[in-house]
């Protein structure tokens, strides 16, 4: 018999790393909503409408709650979300009078609102007027819409077993057992989850919170090099009862052998499975830091060399043409719009680099294109517009000065408000750098920082040396072989993007952005419920 068997095995990951649409309930109540019956109270629904391709569409609908001006209703919106995308949505309450459709003439409009998703879930909690036709108010009637994220493998189980007094299947020597876990799924199959080592009982479950409460069937084996394995026992095992290990109680389970309890009168169990440990990791998505009240600081730096050709020329990169943005723009306004949904004062910093700026026209390191922060990415646009007459367009191409300083700012004085502040700075150049070597030295630096670059190419320069800062063909190095920390660059040449959508090119340049967000914040240890406690210190 085994007298006991105790676990010595190294961790062993369930399943490898999987990607998955991350998805996002929303909830809808309203308030003080307008009363267009004469004898009674509204009977309100909320209709969710998106758009697609500049079509709005019906997604889905609400229940109707009779005779009531606050509701709070019961549906949930299900959607998926995605960072690198302008989301839009709009919501529509109505009166509704019988069962005919929505948009009827019995149906009275009581008031919509029109907003991104990236907005509600960057404030978790998004409350706005009803606005009727022609942006007047509906009185006080407001909108309140609750996000959660629901998606995703939000964790992992460490579970530790030893076995004692298991049968032995061996003639001259005690069992060498292994324990297999089984999920039983909603149609009652079962799914093998993990299957230890020989001779362990450790191993990780990698678990969602559904998983979690779920009925694991364990089986025990002794193992046979031949492949014929015999079968000790099983017992069943909900995760409810392995937490009770955290209250300091004992958890056992009796390993039992069906055909032996069924035969024989006086069976008990073929061994004894014992818990010894549970730890509970939780991985953090980016919807976590979000929602916790992570901030993305946006800042955008715009070559200012004499390559780009003289603004006042129709040739020029920087030429203003009243019907079309040039290439700059395009790309300053694909990116700026998704990332001011996630900054709550929509405060941005412009720089240049590469220019002479008046009184002396020297070459400065770097320009402020607006004396202060602009509000929101139309501002941006309109300083760079207006920037662009005052100053001389000159060289060279250096970007490493540029780096460092929004570095520093991401690295902050200390300050714990500096935690829910993740920076993303967006270059803008028409040429390959001239300080590549110091530009590899400021990004190595930069990526111990909570900061993010995306890098577009503009124009037809040959930017072939500008991939070496990707990174995606190999872990970018210092002039010193120091590796980077995190992956934190993004290059991409506009030209390829220049007969698609805007939307394709942001997509592009920030589908990296949320996992760059999470391993920074995983490799820092902070946790979305730290990011929240200062906001609600500061905030």
């Amino acid at each position: 018999m085994n007298d006991i068997l105790e676990a010595t095995s190294p961790a062993t990951s369930l399943s490898g790393p999987a990607t998955c649409v991350t998805k996002v309930e929303l909830r809808v109540s309203c308030k003080a909503l307008l009363d267009r019956d004469t004898l009674n109270k509204s009977d309100p629904c909320v209709i969710l409408m998106v758009q697609t391709n500049g079509q709005w569409t019906e997604l889905d609908r609400t229940e109707v709650i009779k005779s009531n001006l606050h509701p709070v209703f019961a549906k949930v919106f299900s959607l998926d979300y995605y960072f690198e995308e302008v989301q839009k949505l709009r919501f529509e309450v109505y009166d509704i009078h019988g069962t005919h459709s929505i948009g009827t003439r019995d149906d009275d409009f009581l008031g919509g609102v029109e907003c991104t998703l990236g907005q509600i879930v960057a404030q978790k909690k998004m409350v706005k007027p009803l606005l009727l036709k022609y942006g007047k108010y509906a009185g006080k009637s407001t909108i309140t819409v609750h996000a959660e994220e629901i998606s995703g493998n939000n964790g992992y189980v460490e579970l530790s077993f030893c076995a004692k007094k298991l049968d032995d299947k061996d003639l001259f020597s005690k069992s060498d057992p292994f324990l297999e876990i089984y999920r039983i799924n909603d149609d009652e199959t079962e799914q093998l989850v993990h299957r230890t080592e020989v001779n362990s009982l450790y191993f990780l479950f990698k678990t969602t919170k559904q998983r979690c409460l779920c009925l694991p069937q364990c089986l025990v084996w002794d193992y046979d090099s031949r492949g014929k394995h015999d079968f000790i026992g099983e017992f069943f095992a909900t995760f409810r009862e392995m937490q009770k290990i955290s209250s300091g109680n004992k958890v056992t389970w009796d390993c039992v052998n069906p055909k032996y309890k069924q035969k024989k009168r006086n069976y008990k169990n073929s061994g004894v499975v014992i818990l010894n440990d549970l730890k509970l990791h939780r991985v953090y998505s980016f919807l976590d830091y979000i929602m916790g009240g992570c901030q993305i600081h946006f800042t955008v730096a715009i070559d200012f060399t004499a390559s780009n050709g003289d603004p006042r020329n129709s040739c020029s990169l920087h030429y203003i043409n009243p019907y079309q943005p040039n290439e700059y723009l395009k790309a300053l306004i694909a990116v700026g719009e998704i990332c001011q949904d996630y900054d709550s004062d929509k405060r941005f910093s412009a720089l240049g680099f590469g220019a002479r700026i008046p009184p002396n026209y020297e070459v400065s390191i770097h320009v402020h294109i607006s004396a202060l922060p602009v509000i929101c990415i139309q501002g941006v646009v309109e300083a760079y517009q207006n920037c662009l007459p005052k100053i001389q367009l000159y060289g060279p191409t250096n970007v490493a000065p540029i780096i460092t300083r929004i570095a520093k700012l991401a690295a902050g004085d200390g300050n714990i408000k500096d935690a829910s502040r993740y920076h993303i700075l967006l270059i803008l150049t028409d040429g390959v750098v001239t300080d590549m070597a110091d530009t590899r030295e400021a990004i190595v630096r930069a990526s111990y920082q909570p900061l993010s670059i995306i890098i577009v190419g503009v124009g037809n320069a040959d930017f072939t040396d500008m991939q070496i800062l990707d990174g995606d063909d190999g872990v970018l190095r210092s002039p010193k072989g120091e590796p980077v920390l995190r992956d934190i660059v993004q290059f991409v040449p506009f030209r390829d993007f220049k007969t698609a959508s805007p939307a394709a090119l942001a997509k592009c340049v920030l589908a990296e952005v949320p996992k760059q967000v999470v391993e920074y914040y995983s490799h820092k240890a902070i946790s979305p419920m730290y990011l929240n406690f200062i906001c609600i210190i500061y905030y």
